[in-house]
């Protein structure tokens, strides 16, 4: 993880972060939802391509952050405590 507190917890099932744990956390999840929702409703008749391409690029950028602050290294989990 990177300097700090986590802002995302990693699961205990599967691969990857689940939901939030702090309001950074949140933050970026709104705010990547906002983003999301704004880009369909300005540009969605006019430009689909475009906002699909843009909705692939938040997705990337969400998990890349989530990635960096969550609170351990992402690995495939089955459920054992960590």
């Amino acid at each position: 993880m990177a300097d700090g507190k986590p802002w995302f917890r990693v699961k205990r099932h599967g691969y990857g972060a689940g939901p939030p744990c702090s309001w950074e956390g949140w933050a970026v999840v709104a705010l990547y939802i906002g983003l999301l929702l704004a880009s369909a409703v300005l540009y969605g008749k006019a430009h689909p391509r475009l906002v699909g391409a843009f909705v692939v690029l938040m997705t990337l950028v969400v998990m890349l952050v989530a990635r960096w602050k969550s609170d351990a290294p992402w690995r495939w989990r089955e459920g054992e405590d960590d």
